[in-house]
């Protein structure tokens, strides 16, 4: 009988065990929550990347993460709502935190690339791997990754510190400016003239 909730199934990335989401029309989704904790990061990080001007350029300035609704399962737990990010939206997020310095979402991001490269090079030359096999060379190169990343960064632990407080900041100015933007309109929409910023000595 066909249903418009999204089914839910386990998977494992690595030694990460997430939940993952299928949509009625066949596309997949993760949960906002375990897209930041896959990470090392709360959900708010996860928040925050999706209020920024750079993500709503890209996806369109209207995106807001769907709210799905779960069928129920006799051995699921889990929440029957939950707010879901497209795949796109999850890996988007995850460049965007290497970009910021964190090795946990830089050795992740490279193992799975150097995955999807192996997978296309096993079926041109004719190897044949089963999940499992996949699934442990994608947590070793993930331990290794993250463990070689560790002792290049001791060096540099403060200036990651520095970088990602100046993102966050940066960020949150972003959305500071549009909410502004948004105040003057409504003041111009309703006749006014917005007020100009003091000028300086």
């Amino acid at each position: 009988m066909p249903t418009d909730k999204a089914k839910r199934e386990t998977i494992f990335v690595g030694s990460l065990e997430i939940e993952g989401f299928m949509m009625p029309d066949g596309s997949y989704r993760m949960s906002q929550t375990q897209a930041a904790e896959c990470i090392g990061k709360p959900e708010i990080n996860a928040r925050r990347f999706l209020d920024s001007k750079g993500i709503k350029t890209l996806l369109g300035k209207g995106y807001t993460p769907d709210t799905i609704e779960v069928e129920p399962t006799g051995q699921s737990r889990g929440q029957t709502r939950i707010n879901a990010l497209p795949l796109e939206v999850v890996t988007a997020f995850w460049v965007w935190q290497c970009g910021q310095g964190n090795k946990q979402a830089i050795s992740l991001v490279m193992a799975l690339a150097t995955e999807t490269l192996e997978r296309r090079f096993d079926n041109a030359f004719g190897v044949n791997r089963t999940e499992d096999e996949y699934n442990q060379l994608l947590a070793m190169r993930i331990d290794r990754l993250q463990q070689d990343l560790e002792m290049l960064g001791e060096a540099y632990a403060v200036d990651d510190l520095l970088r990602e407080d100046y993102y966050q900041l940066r960020q949150e100015s972003e959305v500071q400016e549009e909410r502004i933007t948004q105040l003057e309109e409504m003041i111009r929409n309703l006749g006014g003239d917005p007020p100009q910023p003091p000028e300086l000595p």
